[in-house]
């Protein structure tokens, strides 16, 4: 079973429905006994990272999710579900975050006149290096984003996709160990988003499997 996790983030339904049409047995809860006992976990999310970080430590959630990811069940963080992954937050005002990535958050910054913020749309994502969950994907493939913040990685090695907006390249997948964390929003791009879940939902965790 499919733990999808309910921080008061939203988007869970678009996730659900995703993971439905795959045939793949899921759960939404905010349970923090079914996210740290999940098979594996899908953690979404669209918001700001201070009432992310609050409602999950509100919901006993924040603990929950470091036990699972020790347990190297195997975990996809989607947009601010994947940034708050990381260290820490820029975004209001700076945001200490779960701490299971090194690295951080910061605002995008394209240097294109007319690039607006959020970046909001379709964009490609260039694959850094190879990776089970990317399995049949190619570099490059396009991905749906709505985002004005990013993530650094402490350590550059684990960047798994870059992509570039209005002069400005970043870090939009990151993979380490069990955890693969997207910018984008797998479960609304179209057929090559379900074919990162698809893939996702096999994997047993391992960067080589």
């Amino acid at each position: 079973m499919t733990a999808i996790i309910d921080y008061n983030a939203g988007n869970l339904t678009s996730v659900r429905l995703a993971l439905e049409a795959l045939g793949a047995p899921c759960v939404v809860t905010r349970d923090p006994a079914a996210v740290a006992g999940a098979e594996r976990i899908v953690f979404p999310g669209v918001g700001a990272a201070g009432a992310a970080m609050a409602s999950l430590r509100g919901l006993g959630l924040d603990a929950a999710i470091r036990s699972a990811v020790a347990r190297a069940v195997p975990f996809l963080g989607i947009c601010l579900g994947a940034q708050i992954l990381l260290e820490r937050s820029a975004e209001d005002g700076g945001v200490e975050t779960l701490g299971i990535l090194p690295g951080e958050v910061v605002r995008i910054a394209p240097t294109a006149p007319r690039a607006k913020i959020p970046h909001m749309g379709w964009n490609q994502a260039e694959l850094s290096r190879p990776h089970p969950v990317w399995k049949g994907v190619a570099s490059g493939a396009d991905f749906y984003f709505v985002h004005s913040f990013c993530m650094v990685p402490s350590d550059s090695a684990s960047a798994l996709c870059t992509t570039e907006y209005g002069g400005f390249t970043f870090v939009s997948a990151i993979a380490r160990a069990n955890v693969v964390a997207t910018q984008f929003h797998v479960e609304k791009s179209g057929r090559t988003g379900l074919d990162v879940l698809a893939n996702f939902l096999a994997w047993d965790g391992r960067e080589g499997a």
